[in-house]
């Protein structure tokens, strides 16, 4: 996402585990302008936020980074229940949304910029009978990238 985001011209700030400085230098090198902690406030506001973790609690920090206008899509397909929150961080037309999937046409479109783009991908391979250790080691934060499933 970082690398498409800064093709077309966007800034992209990215947040990890606090403290994880390792996967902050991954964001970097993907084209992120800013990484840090999801304890951290960005050196600036945010047009929108997209939050890939599971993790509920992060909906009103995303939020309070957010300027007038702003968007928080929860793009996970489960995420752990939205703490309470004061109605200030909604306050000046903020939005939460959330997004299930990508449809075919979002692939094909995908598929279609990426070769100018030059996506560079980093990936750990597993076998498929190693599964469980591959979502281990994901939540662990074992490794940068995506894991891939092999026979």
């Amino acid at each position: 996402m970082a690398q498409v985001a800064k093709w077309q011209g966007r800034s992209v700030y990215g947040f990890t585990r606090p403290g994880d400085v390792a996967t902050q230098a991954f964001a970097r090198s993907l084209g992120a302008t800013w990484a840090g902690g999801s304890d951290e406030m960005p050196p600036e506001l945010l047009d929108a936020a997209i939050i890939f973790a599971t993790v509920g609690e992060l909906v009103p920090m995303a939020l309070k980074a957010l300027r007038k206008g702003g968007r928080v899509v929860c793009a996970g397909i489960h995420m752990s229940d939205i703490p309470s929150f004061p109605y200030r961080l909604l306050w000046e037309e903020r939005q939460i949304a959330s997004v299930a999937n990508l449809t075919r046409k979002d692939g094909i479109e995908f598929l279609r910029i990426a070769p100018e783009v030059g996506i560079v991908t980093t990936t750990t391979t597993y076998r498929l009978d190693q599964a469980n250790d591959a979502l281990a080691d994901l939540r662990a934060g074992k490794f940068d990238g995506a894991a891939v499933l092999v026979p």
